[in-house]
């Protein structure tokens, strides 16, 4: 009549699908995760490469505010994913992902974000220059 119906207690993270190359952290207060890419880039995405890989060292100094840090910290990291998969890279995928970057520098090269580091303005500046028309 009334089949008892099952209850699952998970103790932790369960993924009901295939995950690959995937960083999480689980009870944690505060944590700082890092994932290094070392595929190749593709022909002809060298220049952008180099450019965004710049742009992340020097990102920590430019004065945003956390969210928007992570925000343009992950619009890059999506750049050098999408330009070192084995496929070509997806070219609405990279707009997308450059577009937001240079949202995310935006407030400092126009000198809104206040309190931002010497020269972080024309340092954003010419991030975003570089980032235009280079795709």
């Amino acid at each position: 009549m009334n089949e008892p119906q099952s209850v699952n207690n998970y103790d932790g993270p369960v993924f009901n699908a295939e995950v690959s190359g995937i960083q999480f952290a689980w009870n944690n207060d505060t944590v700082t995760q890092n994932q290094q890419n070392n595929s190749a880039v593709a022909p002809g995405f060298e220049k952008l490469a180099k450019l965004v890989t710049d742009l992340l060292g020097q990102l920590p100094q430019a004065g945003l505010a956390d969210q928007d840090r992570e925000d343009a910290d992950s619009a890059a990291r999506e750049v050098l994913a999408t330009i070192t998969q084995p496929e070509p890279p997806e070219p609405g995928r990279l707009r997308r992902a450059i577009a937001t970057l240079k949202g995310a520098l935006a407030p400092v090269a126009t000198g809104v974000v206040a309190g931002t580091a010497v020269g972080a303005q024309e340092w954003a500046r010419t991030a975003i220059e570089g980032l235009t028309g280079i795709v």
